[in-house]
């Protein structure tokens, strides 16, 4: 698995940034010192870029290059999800300060660095909007059996001026399961498609009150009708 995992030696910021948090080992020049917000065995907590109080990142705290890499569909894999949303939730180590909140990664060519990382960062309220539309409506899956359904594909609009782009939606309600996986054995085998080309997004359901309890599960890739292999339409990273 190493030419889509990648090697310890890899020289890749982010892996550097890994481990400096997890064995001390300082970035070569001129690459700065990270602020390792949170290292456990499994993952570490960094900020994004911008830096602010709703964007920040988990790694795995061992060399995987991004979502092509089989290792993260494995039984064996740890549940980085479950555990991004445990810290970015209120509550949690690293809460991400924003209204609602949003959890994704990347496809391998529509990210910058090559040591997978989920993103925590904000979501707009319009998304939230329109993902409960959704659910009202009954437009998205239930059971992962379901989420490449084309009954359970809608557009969801970005940023003013962006457009729409296309994702297959599922609601869980929780994420005990391991998201790669499920991703890989409903959507990407049954379709011939390419984990390589996938984006995933997680956007906790929200209410006045607070978290509702369930996740909207939300995957995409340029095979879909205005499809789209980043999450960068729906994420709110700067200020």
């Amino acid at each position: 698995m190493q030419s889509l995992c990648g090697r310890p030696t890899d020289n890749d910021p982010l892996w550097h940034d890994v481990q400096y948090c997890t064995q001390g080992t300082v970035p070569p020049a001129p690459q700065p010192r990270p602020d390792c917000l949170k290292t456990t065995p499994n993952y570490v907590v960094l900020h994004g870029k911008p830096e602010n109080t709703h964007n920040y990142l988990l790694l795995p705290s061992c060399r995987i290059t991004g979502i092509e890499c089989p290792f993260i569909h494995m039984n064996s894999a740890a549940n980085y999800w479950q555990e991004a949303w445990e810290n970015a939730r209120s509550g949690g180590s690293v809460p991400v300060q924003y209204p609602n909140i949003g959890l994704g990664i990347n496809s391998q060519g529509a990210r910058r660095y090559n040591q997978l990382h989920i993103h925590m960062a904000g979501i707009r309220a319009s998304t939230q909007r329109r993902l409960q539309d959704l659910e009202s409506q009954g437009r998205m899956a239930t059971q992962p059996s379901q989420w490449a359904a084309p009954g359970n594909q809608a557009p969801i609009s970005g940023p003013a001026g962006s457009g729409d782009r296309v994702y297959r939606i599922l609601k869980l309600h929780d994420l005990q399961q391991n998201l790669f996986t499920l991703l890989y054995r409903n959507v990407v085998v049954p379709n011939s498609l390419s984990m390589a080309y996938q984006t995933m997004i997680v956007v906790p359901k929200m209410t006045a009150t607070g978290f509702a309890g369930s996740f909207y599960v939300l995957s995409s890739d340029t095979s879909l009708h205005d499809g789209t292999s980043t999450c960068d339409y729906l994420l709110v990273y700067s200020s």
